[in-house]
């Protein structure tokens, strides 16, 4: 009896202990979001994902973690999961509201906020953010409605004050914006945000000295807002003071050196001041910006003067001819002189001349508030591949091998089976595992590793003794020798799949130092074979490239159940341009390593560069849950 008791609770404190220890992850996880350490969030979340995959709330928080990081998809696809889990979730269809809101699917985040409406209608947060959805779809009604409830929950709640206050601009009503402004500064004096826009908002009253003070405010509360310090100089400006607002648009430039808005005003200044340097900053805050390009607009604005010009003398000439035959006679008296080209010039060149004045004191503004835009006045960049970046694919994965007493050693990502019989071989002394981390840090140990298979090849010239040692020469970058090694084992055992696997890696090297032309190996820019500059050397590297590819080949025919030779392969694939075999063996790649982070990250690139963003970006956010950090910045540049 006193045994079943003991294993009674033995099992009731391992119960204990392995809940705790979930809460606990939890609990981490929740707490690295709160200090923005979203993705260790993300991986406290994929352990209790793991063991407890029936918890909606792992999802949700690796949702909002994947959320600040802006895997706005990625983030999507958690609050699935846990919305599909726990139907009754406002948490959830509200943040999945704000990752619909960010990708601009406004009619599905509207739709999740209503949802999370019906499961929480007190809430004042998801009023306001449905303000939000509704101001972007132009319904400045409907959002000012929803504030209103907000406020009417909360009446403290400043996000709403705010965001009325920009609904309240785009209906037109300035003095009820800058009311509700007032009432956020009430509740809140320190928030600088408030007056700054209680300053745009006063501009637009033209209240220049008020809005100075706001801007002055706002500088004193955040002495690093480069948006006021733009804003102050522009009233500057406008009062003439041209050599203090040209201060104020070096302060705001020493804050934020990409704030074209700076640069168009400081130019303007410059040119009134006759100073030099004002084409430059033209120059600059047009490449930042295009739609702040001044030659192109007044050129634009010339040429609809010039239009609205000769429809006017074709409506008068048509008039003309509608008129009686006696104000025929006269009119063809007149002809001569109302014919004359000086006249209407110098009318053209004084309406040109002026509209070029007013364009060129229309300041820019730096405006911070959340007001939607028309879609044609985003800037269109093209598509990915047209684009002048570089993106690299995650590196080929190779036979390499780490020193058991050594902490140094990253860890290591993935093991295989086709390993297990090399290691055995070998009596695990040394250890290989397959990796694309840098390991030139050992390389010491790699040579020392040399030295011993020398050894064991005198006494036992067996294809295991071969390929270990063309491994350590090839990680010391002695790639001609390490082929030799491949080679020999290869004739002593030619259905050896690591010996095949190694010799297609070594190759891969040798060509990429071999690829001394500019730009020619950027992955995923120039494919092989285009550069014009050396077409004999292109080809020779074609035809390495095919060789090595053959090998990657073999190996997929000796063993169809290694990934590494289906991803690598699709590495070359890339090289040669063949995008969409890449992407089939990186579906099988991933089909046989379902947790393979790098497969995940280049079919995500690969998918991206054939214009297939929504694909490419589900498999980079699969990639940064599995800890390749890099995949949020490509999410971020080129997804969203």
């Amino acid at each position: 009896m006193k045994l079943k008791l003991s294993i009674l609770l033995l099992l009731i404190s391992n119960l204990a202990f392995s809940q705790l220890n979930i809460s606990h992850y939890i609990r981490v996880g929740q707490t690295r979001i709160q200090v923005g350490n979203y993705v260790g969030a993300i991986e406290n979340f994929n352990i209790v994902i793991k063991f407890k995959p029936q918890l909606p709330e792992p999802y949700y928080y690796r949702g909002v973690a994947k959320h600040q990081l802006e895997d706005f998809r990625g983030a999507i696809r958690d609050y699935d999961q846990a919305v599909k889990i726990k139907p009754y979730y406002p948490d959830a269809y509200m943040h999945r509201g704000l990752a619909f809101l960010e990708l601009k699917d406004y009619d599905s985040a509207l739709s999740d906020y209503d949802k999370a409406l019906e499961l929480s209608p007190n809430n004042a947060a998801i009023y306001n953010n449905r303000g939000i959805v509704k101001l972007s779809l132009k319904d400045i009604e409907g959002a000012i409605a929803d504030y209103d409830k907000a406020l009417e929950i909360n009446p403290n709640f400043i996000n709403s004050f705010i965001n009325r206050s920009n609904a309240n601009i785009l209906k037109g009503d300035i003095k009820e914006a800058i009311r509700d402004l007032n009432r956020a500064i009430i509740i809140r004096p320190h928030y600088a945000s408030a007056y700054l826009l209680r300053g745009l908002a006063r501009f637009e009253l033209e209240d220049y000295a008020a809005a100075l003070r706001d801007f002055d405010q706002t500088i004193k509360l955040d002495p690093q807002n480069a948006f006021a310090y733009n804003n102050r100089g522009i009233v500057k400006q406008k009062l003439e003071d041209y050599r203090g607002a040209i201060m104020d648009y070096d302060l705001a430039l020493d804050i934020n050196p990409t704030l074209p808005n700076a640069y168009l005003n400081r130019g303007i200044a410059k040119e009134v001041l006759g100073e030099a340097g004002y084409e430059h900053d033209y120059d600059v805050a047009a490449k930042l910006d295009p739609r702040l390009d001044i030659r192109k607009r007044m050129m634009e604005e010339a040429l609809a003067q010039n239009q609205q010009s000769q429809q006017s003398q074709q409506q008068s000439s048509t008039s003309n001819q509608q008129q009686g035959s006696a104000q025929q006679s006269q009119s063809t008296q007149q002809k001569t002189p109302a014919q004359s080209p000086k006249r209407p010039s110098m009318q053209q060149q004084e309406e040109t001349k002026e509209q070029r004045d007013r364009r060129r004191f229309r300041l820019s503004l730096a405006d911070t508030r959340n007001l939607p835009t028309d879609e044609e006045q985003e800037i269109d960049d093209g598509r990915i591949q047209n684009r002048n970046i570089v993106i690299e694919l995650q590196d080929i994965f190779v036979i390499s091998s780490y020193s058991q007493n050594s902490v140094d050693y990253e860890r290591l990502q993935y093991y295989n089976l086709a390993l297990e019989e090399l290691n055995s071989f070998n009596n695990y002394t040394p250890t290989m595992t397959i990796s694309n981390i840098e390991t030139s840090k050992f390389i010491d140990y790699f040579r020392n590793n040399i030295l011993y298979f020398n050894e064991k090849i005198k006494t036992n010239q067996v294809a295991q003794n071969y390929l270990s040692r063309g491994v350590f020469k090839f990680l010391v970058n002695e790639y001609s020798e390490a082929m030799e090694d491949f080679d020999q084992a290869l004739k002593l055992n030619e259905r050896s799949t690591l010996a095949h696997f190694s010799r297609a890696n070594c190759r891969t090297e040798m060509v990429k130092l071999l690829e001394s032309l500019p730009d020619f190996s950027e992955d995923l820019t120039i494919p092989v074979g285009t550069n014009s500059g050396n077409s004999a050397q292109a080809s020779e590297f074609i035809n390495d490239y095919e060789n090595i590819l053959d090998d990657y080949q073999v190996c997929i025919h000796l063993n169809p159940n290694f990934p590494f030779a289906y991803y690598n392969k699709a590495y070359i694939l890339c090289k040669l341009g063949r995008y969409q075999e890449a992407i089939r063996n990186l579906d099988k790649a991933i089909e046989l390593q379902p947790d393979f982070a790098e497969a995940y990250y280049n079919r995500g690139l690969t998918k991206i560069y054939l214009d297939e963003v929504d694909g490419g970006a589900v498999d980079l956010s699969k990639a940064g849950e599995l800890g390749i950090q890099d995949a949020y910045n490509v999410i971020k540049r080129y997804c969203n």
